[in-house]
């Protein structure tokens, strides 16, 4: 219980430091401008997520992306506060306004707020993520309706669930800045969610959820160890400086697949079958002799780690404005948002063919055809459907268009 605080108070200290999170971009209170105007935002009525634009100096509204990739990026300044003048005359009050009508309705109760804060498409993922996981370790049915797989199962989604807070909430509070451009939705970017709060929240979530994978003698396993700890480690270090790991693209994409593919996966289904089935299906349950030795482990991970190459890179194709003004260099700050956004489309397309077709292989070598054999080649046809659909719907996506990108991003969720 000690280490938990200890790290809780550090990442505090870390926090607070003039010279890392108020710096982490720019100044905490200090907007980008570019030729001494601020960059405003535009919401699209048909979309979630707008289409930023800024203002030249003769008053003209012109897409980020393209005036910083025609300027060079050399007329970019920080400035103090709220300018006076934007999109050629319009007081800092009367764009707040503005910005304000053109924006979705969003409520300011506190318990909105912060299940706004806690990013529900990962939060409702990881919820269904690991009961799947303990029901693909279940050597039978019948086992994974017990009252003791009831109570492993709850021990392994509780300190989940708030390491994800966790994780998502720390990412918010060092990316403020930067979400004002790419997601100012967000509680923190708009100002719905104090930074003291977020705070707050953040490592009440931290400590509880290390806490719990220590203290009771029988479910806190191993397993469960290695995913909440390696889930806070590789999450610190995406987000946080000094290393902040987000800012070069090879190391973000690394932990977003080790997380969600190799550690989540491997981590509870080791938990699963220690809590939960016992051990006897396998000598051990460790999670690297699951990975070794138990091939729906090793399958699922390997899905799930390719799925996550996916969502790191695709997560990054709406950002590219924000992300190119504040200097992380992304692959899709590289490469494009066209070359990104097909790459990931195609890589997920096959993913699901290939693990389709392999499933459907299995079903039909299955010595007798009994509801083994069916469960498979459903599955198997589910794959092929699912791969089918990724690609239809990609065909309707413009991948220069954020709104869009973002809600085919959403749909992949």
């Amino acid at each position: 219980m000690v280490l938990p605080v200890f790290l809780a108070f550090t990442i505090t200290i870390i926090l607070s430091h003039p010279t890392s999170s108020t710096a982490l971009s720019l100044q905490r209170h200090r907007s980008p401008v570019v030729n001494g105007t601020p960059f405003a935002r535009k919401w699209k009525p048909i979309y979630s997520r707008p289409t930023s634009l800024c203002s030249t100096p003769l008053g003209d509204a012109v897409d980020v992306g393209n005036f910083i990739s025609n300027t060079g990026g050399d007329s970019i300044a920080d400035g103090d506060g709220i300018p006076a003048q934007i999109n050629g005359g319009t007081s800092g009050d009367n764009f707040a306004k503005v910005q304000s009508s053109q924006s979705p309705p969003r409520s300011t109760f506190f318990p909105l707020v912060l299940w706004r804060f806690t990013r529900p498409h990962t939060l409702i993922g990881s919820a269904l993520a690991i009961p799947s996981i303990f029901l693909l370790a279940a050597p039978t049915y019948r086992s994974f309706f017990t009252l003791r797989t009831f109570a492993a199962l709850s021990y392994a989604v509780i300190p989940s669930l708030l390491m994800n807070i966790y994780i998502t909430g720390l990412n918010q509070i060092t990316d403020v800045e930067i979400d004002k451009i790419n997601k100012p939705d967000l509680p923190m970017a708009n100002g719905d969610l104090k930074y003291s709060t977020a705070t707050g929240v953040v490592l009440a979530s931290l400590i509880i959820s290390l806490a719990m994978s220590v203290i009771h003698p029988t479910l806190s396993t191993s397993g469960l160890q290695v995913a909440l700890w390696g889930s806070f480690l590789l999450g610190t270090l995406y987000s946080l400086p000094p290393i902040r790991m987000k800012k070069h693209p090879f190391l973000a994409a690394f932990c977003i697949v080790a997380v969600r593919g190799i550690i989540v996966n491997a981590g509870f289904y080791s938990h699963a079958l220690s809590s939960a089935f016992g051990s006897a299906a396998i000598p051990s349950a460790g999670v690297l002799n699951c990975l070794l030795h138990d091939r729906k482990c090793a399958l699922s991970s390997f899905f799930f780690g390719v799925f996550g190459i996916v969502i790191a890179l695709m997560k990054d194709v709406p950002d590219v404005d924000g992300d190119r003004i504040f200097n992380i260099r992304s692959y899709t700050v590289r490469l494009g948002q066209k070359r990104v956004f097909s790459t990931m489309k195609n890589l997920l397309t096959l993913l699901f063919g290939v693990f389709g077709g392999g499933l459907m292989r299995w079903s039909i070598m299955t010595p007798t055809m009994g509801p083994v054999a069916v469960r498979r080649g459903l599955v198997g046809l589910g794959c092929w459907a699912a791969g089918w659909t990724v690609n239809r719907d990609a065909r309707e996506v413009n991948p220069e268009d954020s709104g869009e990108v973002y809600n085919y991003y959403m749909y992949l969720w």
